[in-house]
Parts: C-alpha cells; sequence; structure tokens
C-alpha cells in the first residue's frame, strides 16, 4: 500500500467518524517560540489541550508533516530515525476518552484493506499500558487482544506529560510483531526492533506539577476535561504494510536511496542485514542521504531558505550531510540536480504543492550545493592545515578558537569539523566552540527578548488574558475610543496604580492601537485615565489576544478599572499605512518581474519608508528594479480601490491571495485587496486607495543572505523629499560642471577616471622617491661585528608595499657574500612600522629577519628568516626600532 493512500485512508476512517480534517501546520513552528520545528502531531492543538483557546470542534484528525534533529547522528543506523516523518493523528477536546481511542484504533489498524483498513493480522499487535491502568486494560481484552499480549510498562515508557507542570497521562502503545527474523521473541519489552511501535495513544486525565527527571513529579489531580491525543507514524506503517526493513525502504524514499546507490556504484544492501545494527557503512550513507534530501525539499517547499542562523542552519547542516555523505561514496559531481527532482516525484502524491512549486525549491538547493562545493574546497584546505599544526604540537583536540574561525570566517559548519577531525582521529573543544557562538549572539537575543516580553514575566500577562479574555482590536475602523483599564503591570508584575514619570504596561479591555505584528510597526499615541495622561511609546502582544501598552505617565494618576480615552497618533498610522500597501505593491510587482518564486521573507513597514525581504537566488539588476519601481507608481496613478475583508482560508486560496510561507492560519482569515493588482493575507492597516500612498521610490537592493534579498523604499512626502535633495544636488553639480542635468553622471565619470590615473601616477612617482636613494643607502652600510647593518626611514607616509620594496633593494645593493641586515622604519597615520630584511650569509650566522623584528618590537610581528615586518607603536619610537635592531645583531 502507497505511503499516500496509508494517509488517505486515516483521514477517511476519521471523519467518518466524526473528526474535523485539520491541515498540516507548517514546517516552521511560528507560533510556539519554544521550537524552531513542528515536531509532533499534537503541537498546532497544544492550545486547545493547556485551555488557552477554545477549539471550533471537539474532534480532530491530522497528518502533521513533522522534524526532529536532536538524534541526527542516528540516521541510517537505526529503522526509527528519520529528520522529517509525518504523525497520523486523532484528537478528543473533551469529548470521547479511552473507550473511544481504543477501538478507533483497532478497528483501523485490523479492518481488511477492501473495506478501507490496514488489513493488520490481530494476532500480531501488542499494546502497552501503563502499569495501573486497569481501565485500558480492559478495553484491550473487550476488542479481542488476549491478556498475554496486553504489557504493563512504568512511567518512562507509559506515561506521557510535556516535561513541564500541566496536562499528563497514561498511555497505550501498539507493537506490530515483524517476525523472528528481525529479532527475539518475547513483546516490545524484549525487542523492540522485531516489535515495532506504529501507533502511541495518550490519554490526558491528570496534571503534573514541576520534577527534575522523566519520572520524578507529583501528580496533582485531575483535569477539568479528557483529552485524546495520540500519534501513528506514518512511515513506521508504511514499512509494515510494504514489507520492507525501515522507513529508508519505503516508496517515498527508497527511490532517492536507489538513485544515489547508482550514482556511487553501491549495491544497497549486500552487505547488510534485516536488523539496522547490521548495516554496512556505505548503507548507512546511502539512507543518510535519502532521508536529508526529503527533507531539505520539505523545508525549503515550507518556506525555510539556507542560512547560518536558527531554521535555516538546520536546513543548511541536513543538507550539506547529505553532499558530504556521496562525496564520500565517490560521486564528486553535483548530487542535488540527480536526487532532488526523486524527492520530489517520491512526495508530490501526498503534497502537490512541491511539484508545482520545484522550481523555486530547486533553484536554492542547487545554489546552496555550489556555496557548499566552495566552502569545502577552502575550508577542507585550512582545517587539514589545522589538523597538521595539532598533530606537530602533539596535541589530540582541535582549539574550540580554530573551530569557530572556521564556522565564523569560512562558513565551515562545526558538525563537519567535528566530523572531518573525528576521521582523523581527533577530538575538537566543542564547549569553547559553543562558548564563542554564545558570546556572539547573546546580546542580539537579548535585546529581542526585552523587545517582546518587557521586563514583565510571562505569567502575569497569562494571568491577565485568563482574567478578562482577549482584548478586542478596533483600529480597522477607528482611531479613538472610550474604553477601560483592564490592568496596569510594572517591572515587578502587576501594579493598582501609577503616577507621573513611572514607565508602565496598560491593558485596555478595547483598543484602536495596532501592536507590532506582521512586519508593521505599533501605534503611538495619548490614553487619558481619569486624572491622569499617559504617552503610548510601544504597543506588543506578548501572548496571543493580549494587547499590551507599554507607556510613560506624563500626568496625573492612573488606576486599573478606571474608565480612560485612547487616541493614536493618526499621522504616524497613516504615514505607516502608505508603507504597508506599498510592500504589497512590491511584493506583487516583483513576482510580476521575478516569478512566482520570489516570496516574501520578512519586512518592516515603518512612518515614510518599507524594507521588504524577499527569496531569490540571484541578484536584481537596475533595470529590473527601475521597471519594478515604474509599475508600483503607475498602480498609484491608477487609484486603485484598497479593500479588506475576512473569509475562509479554503476561499482566500481560491480566490489566489499570497499566503506567506511558514506563517500559520485559521480556519477564517483576512484579505486585503488593492484592486484587482494585489491580493494578500495580512493583519495590518493600510490606505483606502492606492493613490494615497503619493509615491514610492527604491532606494536599494542588496542580499541580506543566502538566497535572500532586501529592497529599501521611501513612501509619500519621504519619497518627495529624497528626489527633492537629489535633484538640488544635481542641478548643483550641472551648476559646477557647467554642463546640462542629463551630462553630469558622464563628467563625474569622467573626474573619477582622471582622479584614479593621477594617483597611479603619483604612486609610481612616491615609489621612485622611496627606491631612488637604495644604491646610496647600501654604500653607507655600518659594520656590526662583521655584518653590514643599514638602518633607515622610509618618507613620511610611504606605502607598506614600497617600505618593503625598498628594503629588499638595499638588501640586493650589498654585496651577496657579505652578511646583510637591513631595518627600514616608517612612519603613518601616528604609527611606527618595521621592516627587516636579511640575506642568505647573515642567516647562515643565525640571524633572522623575523627574530629581529620580534625583539624590536616586545615579541609581536613576523615573517619568513629573510624577510619581516611588524608594527602598532607610536610614530615617535621609529628611531628606536634602528636602533633596537642593530642591538640585537650586537648581541646575536
Amino acid at each position: 500500500m502507497k505511503t499516500a493512500e496509508i494517509k488517505r485512508r486515516y483521514l477517511a476512517h476519521f471523519e467518518a467518524n466524526g473528526h474535523t480534517v485539520v491541515p498540516s501546520a507548517p514546517l516552521p513552528a511560528i507560533s510556539d517560540p519554544n521550537l524552531l520545528f513542528v515536531n509532533a502531531g499534537m503541537v498546532q492543538f497544544v492550545p486547545y489541550f493547556l485551555g488557552q483557546q477554545t477549539p471550533a470542534y471537539q474532534r480532530a484528525v491530522s497528518v502533521q508533516k513533522c522534524i526532529r534533529t536532536p538524534d541526527i547522528d542516528e540516521v541510517g543506523k537505526t529503522s526509527r530515525h528519520g529528520t522529517f516523518f509525518q504523525m497520523n493523528g486523532n484528537f478528543s477536546f473533551g469529548d470521547y476518552f479511552k473507550a473511544g481511542a481504543i477501538p478507533l484504533a483497532w478497528e483501523l489498524s485490523t479492518k481488511p484493506i477492501a473495506e478501507g483498513g490496514y488489513g493488520l493480522d490481530p494476532e500480531r499487535i501488542w499494546p502497552t499500558i501503563y502499569l495501573d491502568d486497569d481501565e485500558a486494560y480492559e478495553i484491550w481484552r473487550s476488542v479481542g487482544v488476549p491478556a498475554e499480549r496486553i504489557v504493563r510498562r512504568g512511567k518512562a515508557d507509559n506515561f506521557w506529560s510535556m516535561g513541564i507542570p500541566g496536562p499528563c497521562g497514561p498511555s497505550s502503545e501498539l507493537f506490530y510483531d515483524r517476525g523472528p527474523e528481525y529479532g527475539r521473541e518475547g513483546g516490545p519489552a524484549v525487542d523492540e526492533d522485531r516489535y515495532m511501535e506504529y501507533w502511541n495513544l495518550v490519554f490526558m486525565q491528570f496534571e503534573r506539577g514541576p520534577g527534575t527527571t522523566k519520572e520524578d513529579y507529583p501528580i496533582l489531580g485531575d483535569l477539568p476535561a479528557k483529552n485524546i491525543d495520540t500519534g501513528m507514524g506514518l512511515e513506521r506503517m508504511a514499512s509494515i504494510l510494504q514489507g520492507v526493513d525501515n522507513l529508508y525502504e519505503i516508496d517515498e524514499v527508497r527511490p532517492i536511496l536507489a538513485r544515489a546507490a547508482e550514482l556511487t556504484g553501491k549495491r544497497y544492501g549486500a552487505h547488510s542485514g534485516h536488523v539496522a545494527s547490521e548495516s554496512h557503512p556505505d548503507d548507512v550513507r546511502l539512507r543518510v542521504i535519502a532521508d536529508h534530501v526529503r527533507t531539505a525539499l520539505m523545508l525549503i517547499g515550507d518556506g525555510v531558505t539556507p542560512s547560518n542562523e536558527g531554521r535555516g542552519y538546520v536546513l543548511r547542516r541536513i543538507m550539506r550531510r547529505a553532499i558530504r555523505s556521496i562525496r564520500l561514496l565517490g560521486w564528486q559531481d553535483r548530487a542535488l540536480p540527480e536526487l532532488l527532482p526523486v524527492a520530489r516525484d517520491c512526495m508530490a502524491p501526498s503534497y502537490p504543492e512541491l511539484a508545482t512549486d520545484f522550481d523555486r525549491i530547486a533553484d536554492y538547493a542547487y545554489a546552496e550545493e555550489e556555496a557548499f562545493l566552495s566552502t569545502l574546497r577552502a575550508g577542507t584546505t585550512i582545517l587539514d592545515t589545522a589538523i597538521a599544526e595539532t598533530r606537530t604540537a602533539g596535541g589530540s583536540a582541535l582549539s574550540g578558537a580554530k573551530a569557530f574561525q572556521l564556522h565564523d570566517t569560512y562558513g565551515f559548519p562545526i558538525d563537519l569539523t567535528l566530523e572531518i577531525a573525528a576521521e582523523q582521529g581527533l577530538t575538537v573543544d566543542d564547549e569553547g566552540f559553543r562558548r564563542l557562538m554564545a558570546d556572539q549572539r547573546t546580546r542580539a537575543k537579548a535585546d529581542a527578548q526585552a523587545r517582546k516580553t518587557g521586563h514583565v514575566d510571562l505569567s502575569a500577562y497569562r494571568s491577565v488574558l485568563d482574567a478578562g479574555g482577549p482584548v478586542t482590536f478596533t483600529g480597522y475602523s477607528e482611531v479613538s475610543r472610550e474604553s477601560t483599564v483592564r490592568a496596569l503591570l510594572g517591572a515587578d508584575g502587576p501594579r493598582q496604580a501609577a503616577t507621573e514619570g513611572d514607565t508602565i504596561e496598560l491593558v485596555l479591555d478595547t483598543t484602536p492601537f495596532y501592536a507590532e505584528g506582521g512586519g508593521q510597526q505599533p501605534d503611538q499615541g495619548m490614553i487619558t485615565v481619569g486624572g491622569g495622561q499617559v504617552e503610548v511609546l510601544d504597543v506588543q502582544q506578548p501572548v496571543p489576544g493580549l494587547i499590551v501598552h507599554r507607556a510613560r505617565v506624563i500626568r496625573g494618576e492612573v488606576r486599573a478599572g478606571e474608565a480612560g480615552f485612547a487616541e493614536i497618533d493618526t499621522t504616524r498610522r497613516r504615514a505607516i499605512s502608505r508603507s504597508h500597501t506599498a510592500t504589497h505593491l512590491v511584493h506583487q510587482t516583483m513576482r510580476n518581474f521575478l516569478g512566482e518564486s520570489a516570496t516574501q521573507a520578512g519586512s518592516l513597514n515603518a512612518p515614510g519608508r518599507l524594507r521588504f525581504d524577499f527569496n531569490t537566488p540571484t541578484g536584481v539588476s537596475p533595470s529590473v528594479l527601475r521597471d519594478v519601481e515604474q509599475q508600483v507608481n503607475e498602480v498609484l496613478l491608477a487609484d486603485l480601490e484598497v479593500h479588506a475583508f475576512i473569509t475562509s482560508l479554503e476561499e482566500a486560496r481560491r480566490i489566489g491571495a499570497m499566503a506567506l510561507f511558514g506563517e500559520k492560519y485559521g480556519e477564517e482569515v483576512r484579505v486585503v485587496e488593492v484592486g484587482d493588482y494585489a491580493r494578500e493575507l495580512c493583519g495590518g492597516t493600510h490606505v483606502a486607495r492606492s493613490a494615497q500612498l503619493g509615491l514610492v521610490k527604491i532606494l536599494s537592493e542588496s542580499s541580506i543572505g543566502s538566497g535572500v534579498r532586501r529592497v529599501e523604499a521611501l513612501v509619500g512626502m519621504d519619497a518627495f523629499g529624497f528626489l527633492a535633495k537629489e535633484h538640488l544636488l544635481v542641478s548643483r553639480l550641472a551648476e559646477l560642471y557647467r554642463v546640462p542635468n542629463d551630462q553630469v553622471a558622464d563628467r563625474v565619470e569622467q573626474t573619477v577616471t582622471q582622479l584614479r590615473d593621477a594617483e597611479k601616477e603619483l604612486e609610481k612617482l612616491r615609489a621612485q622617491l622611496v627606491l631612488g636613494g637604495a644604491a646610496a643607502l647600501a654604500a653607507q652600510a655600518k659594520d656590526v661585528r662583521g655584518v653590514a647593518y643599514v638602518g633607515t626611514e622610509a618618507p613620511e607616509g610611504a606605502a607598506g608595499n614600497d617600505v618593503r620594496t625598498l628594503a629588499q633593494e638595499i638588501r640586493g645593493k650589498i654585496d651577496p657574500a657579505r652578511p646583510a641586515v637591513v631595518a627600514v622604519a616608517a612612519r603613518s597615520n601616528g604609527k611606527a612600522s618595521l621592516v627587516v630584511a636579511v640575506n642568505a650569509a647573515a642567516r647562515s650566522r643565525g640571524l633572522a629577519a623575523s627574530d629581529l623584528v620580534k625583539a624590536a618590537l616586545s615579541g609581536r610581528g613576523g615573517g619568513s628568516p629573510d624577510l619581516a615586518q611588524g608594527g602598532g607603536l607610536p610614530g615617535a619610537e621609529a628611531p628606536n626600532l634602528l636602533l633596537t635592531v642593530e642591538k640585537a645583531i650586537t648581541e646575536a
């Protein structure tokens, strides 16, 4: 049975039993700040299980795309570990419990294939239950499982929690006996390779307290409502139904593996047994390639692009492991153009968008491989040198500083450094590397966290939300309104009052203030409460549904519970709205010129200016930027109506509204359209008509990362002011050159060319001046203990190359048979530098240029025995440097 059919049957089974089919959330875990990626089927339902939100349904079923990378090093070595997997799940929110979940799972597992089930042999299914869960035991007995195949296990295996205080409960896992060729008889407690877990039923019925380990925590009591969370591994079920040994051999993965084997000339499985632990190293690498290529396809498909941070780094690491694995198997050419189309064909039956969006996906993947091959060439050479130096010094570990340099300067990933070093019998100071990385990131993370959560514990926000419910936002239709102060928060938590000069966070029951989000900057303004007044400086939404006004009391006193009047700064709001609408137009126009792959990757909508980041593998030419700017301004002249409306997500997609990759949308969405020109899902504020933007002027286009470009532009009066200044500048240049405005660029170019030519000529004259006295200086060489010594200063401001050349010229004009040392000091920008040149005769007497420089500069500087240099001392020290070199010769 094909994997896509297993998925279809799962959804159909539960839909027929009253469950609402919920689409998979995108792989990036946008709504959960604790996760980079969705790693379980229940992640998108967590707010329902925690009681933070009320679901629109009591029963749900989904097939969730998931990523897990903590065990990435185990990929290929076991039958169970994969970075990308799909989790079939059925969920009950206070509806059915054990008596519903167990029969539903048993029915789908054992129902004949002809009747829509999976047709598993009931005699080979082994359920496990928690030690004292007699209720689950009796239900399993009632569906026909004999007592000897129901296994009781402890808290570590059959009791679920999120690892923190909150919901928890016993679980029941379903294992399938794959037969004696896979291991020992005796059930799941004896051998989990032979007995493969394929479904886990979690019965959320208790609330747990804090604890130090997975098993050490108290049960505080029953939950108000009992919930069901189940997960059936789609790939595991596919391996059972398709009769293959592991998840790498199912229909969605095996063709990728087979193509990699064909490219490298390897015979997969020729030297391995049924059990993954008996796998040949070549087979492990082939599995890594197949798994990682599929994962890369799915991640880029969901909008993740390679980078050195966060999700992008995980993707980069996965791709680079795949590329390096196939190179270790002997394939030295580009691999992804051979493998990625195979992965697309495997996954498109379940995810058709991978086929329609493949050009975009391929652009990023192929560009990343090309970049990595360049990194490999440069980084491997440097790493080989570092390994050789470590061995020569008798060391067994590569320093954290060297690993950090490879990562930070050359883009060489730490995991690759670890692997290559291990292959050479060395370890890496991983702790030192992590410390340097942490130092680099700490400040940025601290700033971002303070921006989002201020100085109040998140629990304080949740308490306010729980007490009063979500704050109503009215800013789409009004700029001021009466409201009530629901809560005041200070640095130490909730407070009843605040007086003049206090900085506080204020929550209203209803507000016209827009909280920062979707790239749009927050509103500012005033809130009057009784005899007091606060100036709103920032507005954030630290937890979903709670709008928090960060403000300073500028007059009187404000108290929680009092009525107030909130009024936004309309001048600022209008300017931001113009920028936001302009961003939509730039986005659509970029797609018009660059294709559908030019999708938004971030934005900033500020008063009078915008920043738009978008995905595209190459830079945008100046001519295309001009065309984009012209088309955007033509839309402004057309004075199109800007209209926002609420509709279903399905309808929004049907009418072609653009959605952002990685965003999680509800069943109802807000669509903003500019005439028929642009249509996008958006929660921000906008102008009423396109002509209200006035003017859009694109300032720049640049790269901000691999495959991500940034456009910056001005809007409205800011754009007009910029063009007015540009006009004045061009007019002034035209006046100075005495030419028409349209000839200024040519004249400036001529001037720059003339200046460059003059600089080159001046450089020649300066070199001649410096070198002109070389012969005379050589002739005046002083005898220092049998060594011809020349110590001289170069002309003030002489270039470094000229100083080195002078030292070598003087050395060359001294009789080669006579030991000679030449020291040339120079002063530039208030600093003194030194160059020392030594001939072969002097070196044979034990004199080395590098030693003499270090003697003069107290250990600083470096170079070779015949030529060395250093600097950094105050300019007045130049004469002393020459005397120190002479003294060092005397003492040698």
